[in-house]
């Protein structure tokens, strides 16, 4: 019962943090410009969006760092390894995405930070994070318990983690193009990997870590009340890198990454289908889908976009529910 008192705390505490701070934040994201450059390449019924506050991840973002730190102040939490690299990942990539996003305001394009830089800064961040997890006792190992699985990795491990980090975050990225798409599945991937973190009684730090899981899905579902369509704000790069950078951290410190295929399923395919669009159109010079990523090819059947965003949320939730049987209870 005491699991399920902190669970909701947690979800509570960072739901009412959300639902306040956006009713502050919106208006000011307003009053400073700081509006959407919507492409007319992706169809007209995207173009009355354009001009929507961005950077609205700070609806979730904030309120996780804040109650944080006031359960560390209060005593309900302690501030381990884990936790730390966690936090650091989370605000690193929140950080990433918040000056991609200002280059795209200020611009008025969608380039933002030159893909090169981006790399070398999210490399960084990956090898902050291998530092602190070798030097906290950290196995690099690959393990998969269920097959009897362990391959060391080395310093291999450090690629691993770039790789996962990377390749989440910008899977978030792009599956961010509906509204309330990418946040819905968010809030799903977090509460999976929150029940998973609550079983892992071997991890130091796999408390807060089920805690930071619920602070956060609290903080979604307020967002949520705003992403929704017709959206009043979208999350940005800055809510969608730090989503993604976070899901990947805690894949690879609970030990579940291969749990991460299955929990965050909707964002690897929306993923590949842009990928399998790329290759196709430079290979061959044609479509695989009227459009990627996978969300504005059902647009383009005629899907309305509501229809599309819950047909992928239930997806999202029966893999997820799937990944949570593997990972707790088999």
């Amino acid at each position: 019962m005491l699991l399920l008192a902190k669970t909701a705390m947690a979800m509570m505490l960072g739901f009412v943090f959300a639902i306040g701070f956006g009713w502050f934040l919106i208006p000011l994201l307003r009053k400073f410009h700081f509006g959407q450059n919507v492409s007319h390449t992706i169809g007209e019924r995207h173009l009355k969006k354009n001009g929507t506050p961005t950077m609205g991840g700070l609806i979730f973002i904030v309120p996780v760092i804040i109650s944080i730190i006031l359960l560390w102040i209060r005593g309900s939490i302690t501030m381990n390894s884990n936790l730390i690299i966690l936090l650091f990942v989370f605000i690193a990539y929140a950080f990433l995405g918040f000056v991609d996003d200002y280059l795209k305001i200020k611009f008025k394009n969608n380039k933002g930070i030159p893909i090169s830089t981006k790399f070398v800064a999210q490399m960084i961040i990956a090898i902050v994070f291998f530092y602190i997890f070798m030097s906290n006792g950290g196995k690099s190992v690959l393990e998969i318990s269920s097959l009897g699985i362990n391959i060391k990795l080395g310093w291999i491990f450090g690629l691993f983690i770039l790789f996962l980090l990377v390749g989440t975050s910008n899977a978030v990225n792009i599956t961010d193009g509906l509204d309330g798409l990418a946040g819905g599945l968010s809030v799903i991937a977090f509460l999976a990997y929150g029940i998973i973190a609550w079983n892992t009684t071997w991890l130091e730090g796999y408390q807060e870590i089920a805690i930071f899981c619920f602070i956060l899905v609290g903080s979604l579902m307020g967002f949520l009340l705003y992403n929704t369509h017709p959206a009043k704000v979208f999350m940005g790069d800055l809510g969608s890198l730090a989503l993604g950078g976070a899901l990947a951290t805690i894949a690879i410190i609970t030990r579940h990454e291969l749990s991460l295929a299955l929990i965050g399923g909707v964002f690897v395919v929306e993923t590949l289908s842009s990928a399998i669009q790329i290759i196709a159109i430079r290979k061959f010079n044609k479509k695989i889908f009227k459009m990627a990523p996978l969300h504005h090819h059902f647009e383009q059947l005629g899907w309305d976009e509501n229809d599309i965003v819950k047909l992928f949320w239930v997806v999202g939730l029966l893999l997820a529910m799937a990944a949570i049987t593997y990972g707790v209870w088999l």
